[in-house]
């Protein structure tokens, strides 16, 4: 079938491989179906070469493997891709001509075919559906003889990246303890020494980097500004009251509201302003009216 061809010429392409040889194609030579499949691999099918017989095909290789997904009454070795890939690769980078044998789709090799092979390729697949067409065999030998060429697929950036020194990490570390320690995080006591070996466990299987340390450091920073009761930029304070106006009158009567009062907050008596969330407990000075948003 042209879509078969055409399907595994993209599949070798994919992995550094251009060399295809057609034995009396089905549907003949040229095909556009096999065109439309290629997916612009048309390099392979450009330069593939058309024979009337496997003899013909295989008249200068050296080296021939025949794939087939069941046991056929041959002595010959049998092989798995990756073994294959190996052994192609090793006689390849001697100059040896070698082919790999694929078979139609309905019936795959015949065993007059696969006596022409010095060995058999065997896919492990499952033996119940042993049914892999051509394109998907290809592809699979294809992937094992890039691996065996030395391909590799690219590098993550974080090989590249510095890990944290322990110094850096310590600090950091030590930071995240006293601020726990400050909200009341190691609770019961008699459990502290366990919940901060866990932590530091934690945080040194994470491998974390130069950059990322810094980055947690600031969260904490930021998180304990926010507990505090940080003042809100210069360019969103505008918006913040507006928005507290409009909830105001949801939750008092009449009025803008003028702070926002919560438990935790120690410094909300010196008139700052934060994010309004639900059950806040909003606080009018001037008609000393109080009323929680539920």
């Amino acid at each position: 079938m042209g879509e078969n061809i055409g399907a595994a010429a993209r599949g070798m392409l994919n992995f550094g491989l251009s060399g295809l040889r057609l034995v009396n194609p089905r549907d003949g030579w040229p095909n556009e179906k096999a065109g439309a499949m290629a997916a612009g691999a048309t390099l392979v099918l450009d330069r593939a070469r058309v024979f009337e017989t496997t003899q013909a095909a295989l008249a200068d290789c050296s080296y021939v493997l025949a794939t087939t997904a069941r046991p056929r009454e041959a002595l010959l070795p049998v092989l798995e891709p990756e073994a294959a890939a190996t052994a192609l690769k090793a006689r390849i980078d001697r100059g040896d001509i070698c082919a790999v044998m694929f078979g139609g789709e309905r019936s795959g090799l015949s065993n007059e075919d696969v006596m022409r092979a010095d060995a058999i390729v065997s896919i492990p697949v499952n033996p119940a559906f042993a049914s892999l067409n051509l394109a998907q065999a290809a592809m699979i030998l294809g992937y094992e003889w890039a691996k065996a060429d030395g391909r590799a697929g690219f590098t993550s950036e974080l090989e590249g990246a510095t890990p944290a020194a322990r110094e850096d990490f310590d600090r950091f570390f030590n930071h995240l303890i006293e601020e726990l320690d400050k909200v009341g995080y190691f609770f019961p006591a008699e459990k502290r020494l366990n919940m901060e070996r866990n932590l530091r466990v934690a945080f040194l299987r994470a491998g974390l980097t130069e950059g990322e340390v810094r980055s947690l450091r600031g969260v904490i920073k930021s998180l304990v500004k926010g507990r505090i009761g940080r003042k809100l930029p210069p360019s969103s304070r505008g918006r913040e009251r507006k928005h507290l106006r409009n909830n105001g009158r949801r939750a008092a009567i009449g009025g803008p509201v003028n702070i926002i009062w919560r438990p935790d907050d120690q410094t909300a008596s010196q008139g700052r302003f934060f994010t309004p969330r639900r059950g806040d407990l909003f606080v009018r000075y001037r008609r000393n009216f109080c009323s929680r948003r539920t």
